[in-house]
């Protein structure tokens, strides 16, 4: 059978049934967002979001009936939960958005459950797409793996993910536990993206809560191994997905890439903004398309303008990490997979995107060492 049909699927669901009520998920109208295409399933199980965390068995048993089907190539389920609007007996929200996180483990002792062998986790973050975002991510990635650190990269742009066609991978990634995906690897690089486990031309047309949950099974239930350092793509702005990373595990701290104009530096703060309101130290920001060099001339146009990242991370009173040309080559080999940080490792740009790998785990070694500083020493007299 070359496919499975949404009736199928919810026929085999029919089997799965919710420990609360009693039914069935699918009579309980707990399925939402399901979607299948030549083989690949995904689905969300909407929960009540106080025994979201218990109900991991149902998730569990809900995909593996599905996977079980004929036909059935992958299978994505997620729980999601919409909480209900604030009582009058809770008082008013903290102001400045959400609470800043105790970055020496997240709450309810989540972090040894998402990630226990990622010693560090770097965010590489925009305020707005199209400032290469995803390219500079890459190229960092594969800058600290050659500096000999070993090196993860997480898409966490669920509805946009670009890292299969970047790092060149393709394929579906297997388990050889039978309970934990396999990350994918290329040049050295631990790697999971949604984009694995969709085809390319997939719409992910699923809410808030479903993103949420999607991204921590690609946390929890992905094989990272022990890693010195994990680079996390963001999506662009500073939604859903932020704020799961940034609550969820201890961010060692986030870089914030823009362009030079005026208009993407406005969003770049914001974005910087939100990372310092959750409590994540911003390790400074990087200006791409820095300027464009004539391939033919050498004649050197400031096409975005020039400098702006520069001054504006003097005025917000952080490190400026540094400047990415607008080239061609840049552009053809991320397309390509083959990233010029592998791919021409030796080139200006390529030793401008080491350097500033270089930068960022200098910033990573200085925080854990100012947690060592702030431990508290038990002395025996």
């Amino acid at each position: 059978m070359a496919g499975v049909t949404e009736q199928q699927i919810l026929d085999s669901l029919k089997e799965v049934i919710d420990p609360d009520s009693g039914k069935d998920i699918v009579s309980a109208g707990m399925i939402t967002g399901l979607q299948t295409k030549d083989g690949h399933v995904a689905f969300a199980i909407e929960v009540d979001p106080d025994k979201g965390a218990g109900l991991e068995p149902l998730r569990k048993e809900a995909e593996e009936a599905v996977h079980d089907l004929g036909g059935v190539i992958s299978a994505t389920v997620v729980l999601t939960a919409d909480r209900p609007a604030q009582g009058p007996d809770q008082g008013p929200p903290s102001p400045g958005g959400p609470p800043p996180v105790d970055h020496g483990g997240a709450p309810g002792g989540s972090t040894a459950a998402l990630m226990p062998g990622v010693a560090s986790i770097v965010a590489v973050a925009s305020g707005k797409g199209g400032v290469g975002k995803s390219t500079t991510a890459v190229n960092l990635a594969l800058g600290l793996a050659a500096a000999g650190h070993k090196t993860g990269l997480l898409d966490a742009d669920i509805y946009g993910p670009s890292l299969p066609r970047m790092m060149g991978i393709t394929g579906k990634p297997s388990s050889s536990d039978g309970t934990t995906l396999d990350a994918m690897e290329n040049y050295g690089i631990k790697v999971m993206s949604m984009g694995f486990l969709v085809e390319e031309d997939t719409p992910m047309i699923w809410r808030g809560p479903m993103v949420q949950s999607a991204l921590e099974q690609m946390m929890r239930d992905v094989s990272w191994g022990e890693l010195d350092i994990m680079v996390v793509d963001m999506p662009p702005g500073t939604g859903d997905i932020q704020l799961t990373l940034a609550q969820k595990v201890p961010l060692s701290g986030a870089v914030i890439v823009s362009t030079p104009q005026d208009i993407a530096l406005i969003d770049a703060r914001k974005g910087l903004n939100m990372f310092r309101k959750v409590g994540v130290p911003v390790f400074g920001l990087i200006e791409n398309m820095s300027y464009f060099t004539c391939p033919k001339c050498g004649e050197r146009s400031e096409i975005f303008s020039h400098g702006g990242a520069r001054i504006e991370a003097e005025r917000l009173g952080i490190d400026f990490l540094g400047e990415i040309p607008l080239d061609i080559i840049i552009r053809e080999t991320s397309d390509g997979g083959r990233p010029i940080v592998v791919s021409e490792p030796e080139s200006e740009h390529a030793l401008t995107y080491r350097a500033i790998a270089d930068k960022v785990w200098e910033k990573i070694e200085h925080s854990l060492s100012d947690q060592d500083a702030q431990a508290p020493k038990i002395v025996i007299q």
